[in-house]
């Protein structure tokens, strides 16, 4: 009898555990990504541009103000932006981690952008620490989350337009944002997607997150995963597709 009670009491713990993490990745959702989002919105309902463009001659793309010419080596006609070089992403302080292809110049004015424009930013981390926020992964450990807001040109394979880059996402908050934000976990379609994943194959199949909690993050996104309890786990980076 003994045993069965505290059999009972173990099971109890762990199912705490994941009610547990389960509501705080709601929160991320509700309280830090789409309050973001709705920052964004607000930057152009208020200003008439997305963040980081020009009001005098808009460009319709993040950071449009330092937008300079596309590249002589690919001319563009009849308005074509395949061959566009991209400005750099709008953060604030740094980039996060593990996000493709720093941007040249990127822009570190994400908080001094919003606050000019009256925007209240979600509180994220702390004051001055809006754009981040911190949460225990499955072993836990801290991990951080931050957002940035880029253009993509529509030759990007994982989503042309401009996109918030969301990073330090453990594997499986990412698949419950995914599949809170587009219905179903795809790496490859919809408007939440993994970074980096090829999404111009026609007529292709969906994609798994094809990382797991397994694997610590000083290990690569293909190892088998050592998956000791103190190991910090592994994170992958979101893109999030904006609608103006």
């Amino acid at each position: 009898m003994v045993l069965a009670v505290i059999g009972l009491i173990i099971g109890a713990m762990a199912i705490g555990k994941d009610v547990q993490r389960n509501a705080e990745y709601t929160k991320i959702k509700n309280k830090f990504v789409d309050q973001w989002e709705q920052a964004y919105n607000q930057h152009y309902q208020r200003t008439g541009v997305v963040v980081g463009d020009s009001q005098i001659a808009p460009r319709l793309m993040v950071n449009g103000s330092t937008y300079g010419s596309v590249p002589t080596s690919t001319p563009l006609s009849g308005g074509d932006m395949t061959g566009a070089d991209a400005p750099g992403r709008v953060c604030d302080k740094a980039e996060g981690a593990g996000m493709a292809g720093g941007r040249d110049g990127a822009a570190t004015t994400l908080r001094d952008q919003m606050s000019r424009a009256g925007v209240r930013m979600p509180p994220g981390r702390a004051e001055g620490y809006e754009d981040r926020y911190v949460y225990l992964d499955t072993n836990g450990n801290p991990q951080e989350v931050q957002v940035c807001f880029q253009w993509n040109a529509p030759s990007a394979s994982d989503g042309s337009g401009n996109v918030m880059i969301i990073s330090g996402l453990t594997p499986d908050l990412a698949r419950m944002l995914d599949q809170m934000i587009d219905g179903k976990p795809d790496a490859r379609e919809g408007r939440f997607r993994q970074q980096a994943v090829d999404g111009t194959v026609a007529n292709a199949p969906g994609l798994e997150w094809i990382q797991n909690n397994k694997l610590g993050i000083q290990e690569g996104a293909t190892d088998a995963g050592r998956n000791f309890d103190e190991d910090q786990v592994y994170t992958v980076v979101a893109i999030y597709k904006m609608t103006q």
